[in-house]
C-alpha cells in the first residue's frame, strides 16, 4: 500500500496530524503518536496486549538507526497486514490509537510525574522528601512548601538549609527557586518560624 493510500485508509478513524519523526512521518491523534511512515514501511504503535498480537502476526518492530546505536521502539511494521487485507486491521488501528491517547493522557497527568521531575528537585531531594513521608507529587503539591519543609526538618533536624524551603516553594510554583520574589520568600520564612 502506498503512503497516500494508507493516509486515506487511516482517515476513517478520525482526524490526525502529521509531524516529522525518526526521519519519517508520525501520525498523531490528540497529540499522541500512533503510526509511523518511514522508508516505505508503515508502522502501528503497540503496547499492552497489542504487542502479542503484532508478534503473532509476524510484524517486525521498528529499528531507528542512529550514528552509533540502534533503538528498537514499540512500533510494528504492518505492511504485510495492509497488503493482505487483514480482517483484524481496523480493530488493531482503533486499539493502537486508543492506547496511544491513553498513554499520552497518563504522561500529561500528575500521576506520571516523579518528585524529581518538579523544578528545583533532583534525586537527592526526592529521597529526602520521601523519607520525610511525602511519597508523591500530588501529596507534595497538596501539602505545600511550608508543610513539606517542616516534615523534612522533623526527619533531618532543625539545621536543614533554608534554601530547601525556597526550592520546595519554587517546585510548587513551577519555577526556579531563584525567581521567587523576596516578599514571598520572607512570608514563607515567617510561616516556618512560627
Amino acid at each position: 500500500m502506498t503512503e497516500q493510500a494508507y493516509l486515506e485508509y487511516i482517515s476513517q478513524f478520525g482526524s490526525f496530524q502529521q509531524r516529522s519523526m525518526f526521519g519519517g512521518i508520525g501520525l498523531f491523534s490528540n497529540d499522541a503518536m500512533f503510526s509511523l511512515i518511514s522508508n516505505d514501511h508503515i508502522y502501528l504503535r503497540g503496547g499492552e496486549s497489542l504487542d502479542e498480537v503484532f508478534t503473532a502476526l509476524e510484524c517486525e518492530k521498528y529499528r531507528h538507526v542512529k550514528k552509533q546505536t540502534t533503538a528498537t521502539v514499540n512500533y510494528y511494521d504492518i505492511g504485510n497486514l495492509l497488503d493482505s487485507d487483514c480482517a483484524q486491521l481496523d480493530e488493531l488501528v482503533r486499539r493502537s490509537i486508543t492506547l496511544s491517547e491513553d498513554h499520552r493522557c497518563y504522561q500529561k497527568s500528575s500521576a506520571s510525574r516523579r518528585l524529581r521531575d518538579l523544578p528545583n528537585m533532583q534525586l537527592t531531594l526526592e529521597r529526602m522528601v520521601k523519607k520525610a513521608g511525602v511519597k508523591d507529587v500530588n501529596t507534595f503539591l497538596d501539602l505545600g512548601a511550608i508543610a513539606v519543609f517542616s516534615k523534612v526538618r522533623v526527619a533531618y533536624g532543625n539545621d536543614v538549609d533554608i534554601k530547601l524551603l525556597w526550592k520546595f516553594a519554587g517546585a510548587v510554583e513551577g519555577i526556579h527557586w531563584k525567581l521567587l520574589e523576596e516578599p514571598y520568600k520572607n512570608h514563607l520564612l515567617q510561616q516556618v518560624r512560627q
